[in-house]
């Protein structure tokens, strides 16, 4: 049984997962999952344009400050691929964020960001190979690389001092991008909620959430910020009614499966299979942009992949949309360090 694109998607879709039998029980939003060992990449994979990360220090190397030094933190944003199309993208919103660190008794300064190890497009669709499997090209990952370029900073987007720490505060927090990096390890595009001002499904894992996280962090190991400065992040959200769950990747594309995952497993194949390309990726996204117009338009089944499983959405009005949201900054709240360790560290 094919998914009827035009007039019976939503229909079949809730269907198809009726007879599968499958059903989860976790809450909403589905908590993002978190690993203990980060996979070895494909060789099918590739950064594309810019490697990652290409002058960052070395894996897993943290600067380690002496505990008196003063560090100065900062809020950094630019708009996305400003090095190809300058301020274009800023101009609707669509930004990356990242961290700064000054230290102002060695002088020396830092720029931490979270981002795709194969660019965007790759971490958000699959790619479809000839034999009519999936390859996801998709990791995100810490850098971390001397310097703040001030100047691209500043004049594309922000560079605004939040808060100043000390340099034991900085180590503490250190221990915990390490942890953050070593388990949170793909990245998530979209925001899926059941409409603007509703519940949400699933929530991103990406750039912007990876600061929010950080700023928290740095809020429980009590950190005080500069409450007048407001922050705004990117969200692409997507709106559809209860996802419907279909099955862990190795449950669709197990070639033994039933036949009702042998069509969830051709229909996700189906519908990646529109966003694939050998054009330059400039070219692509102007593509990508399209097709999912169309499916936006047809209101089409839209099969996500989170958390290594797949999942059935049924959009809804307005479809999607692009926000940009304030985050406030944390408020401060010591904790007890071995026992946050204890709860969260694997």
């Amino acid at each position: 049984m094919n998914i009827i694109l035009d007039k019976y998607g939503i229909l079949v879709c809730c269907v198809m997962v009726f007879l599968a039998g499958t059903s989860l029980a976790d809450p909403w939003p589905v908590p993002y999952k978190r690993y203990t060992v980060r996979p070895q990449s494909n060789p099918y994979c590739h950064a594309g344009v810019i490697s990652f990360c290409p002058t960052g220090e070395p894996d897993n190397i943290m600067p380690d400050f002496n505990s008196g030094d003063v560090i100065e933190i900062y809020a950094l944003k630019k708009p996305v691929w400003q090095f190809k199309f300058g301020d274009v993208l800023g101009k609707l919103n669509i930004m990356h964020d990242a961290l700064g660190f000054k230290n102002l008794n060695t002088g020396m300064n830092y720029t931490m960001e979270w981002y795709e190890l194969f660019q965007l497009m790759n971490c958000t669709f699959a790619h479809v190979l000839n034999n009519e499997t999936i390859q996801w090209c998709n990791q995100g990952a810490v850098c971390i690389y001397p310097g703040i370029e001030d100047r691209l900073w500043s004049e594309n987007g922000t560079l605004a001092k939040i808060a100043t720490t000390t340099g034991s505060v900085f180590n503490s927090f250190s221990d915990w991008v390490l942890w953050d990096n070593r388990t949170g390890l793909f990245y998530e595009t979209w925001t899926v909620k059941d409409k603007p001002d509703g519940n949400t499904w699933f929530q991103p894992f990406d750039c912007a959430s990876w600061v929010i996280r950080a700023l928290d962090e740095f809020g429980r190991l009590g950190v005080s910020f500069n409450q007048s400065i407001n922050l705004n992040y990117t969200k692409i959200n997507l709106y559809s009614a209860q996802p419907e769950y279909l099955g862990t990747s190795a449950e669709v594309f197990d070639k033994s499966a039933n036949k009702t995952m042998q069509t969830f497993a051709q229909n996700i194949v189906k519908f990646y299979s529109k966003f694939q390309s050998q054009k330059k990726w400039e070219e692509l996204a102007i593509e990508i942009l399209e097709d999912l117009y169309d499916i936006f338009e047809r209101k089409d089944p839209f099969f996500l992949y989170y958390n290594d499983a797949y999942w059935c959405l049924n959009l809804t009005s307005p479809i999607a949309k692009l926000t940009y949201e304030e985050s406030p900054l944390p408020k401060p709240g010591k904790i007890d360090n071995k026992l946050y360790f204890e709860k969260h560290y694997p």
